[in-house]
């Protein structure tokens, strides 16, 4: 996640496995385990749903599948600033780089959405 990558679905699935990779790397104490599978799953979702979208069959199955990846970008978000703050990495480059990244890919598909619905 180094250069900016303007392929949305190559970007959705470098930050899942972003997440993915940071969350190998915490204490595994029951609150992690948790979190991590919540973020792990959400994280997933946006891409998941983001590719979903471009097969879309209708304007309004496209506008759905985009809110859905919107709303996973909002909680993956949610899920690192928790596991930040649970585990006093707040100020780690990393975990801050992954929360940059998910409100990033955020206002992406808000401007496509926003777009979308005129």
């Amino acid at each position: 996640m180094t250069k900016t990558n303007y392929d949305l679905e190559e970007r959705t699935f470098q930050f899942a496995k972003s997440v993915c990779i940071f969350c190998k790397k915490l204490a595994q104490n029951v609150s992690n385990i948790e979190y991590s599978k919540q973020v792990i799953r959400s994280s997933g979702s946006i891409g998941a749903n983001y590719i979903e979208a471009n097969e879309a069959l209708s304007k309004k199955d496209f506008c759905h599948r985009i809110k859905i990846s919107r709303k996973e970008a909002k909680e993956s978000i949610l899920w690192l600033k928790l596991i930040a703050e649970t585990n006093n990495v707040s100020e780690a480059r990393e975990v801050k780089t992954l929360i940059n990244e998910g409100m990033e890919i955020k206002k992406i598909l808000s401007s496509i959405l926003i777009k979308s619905e005129k």
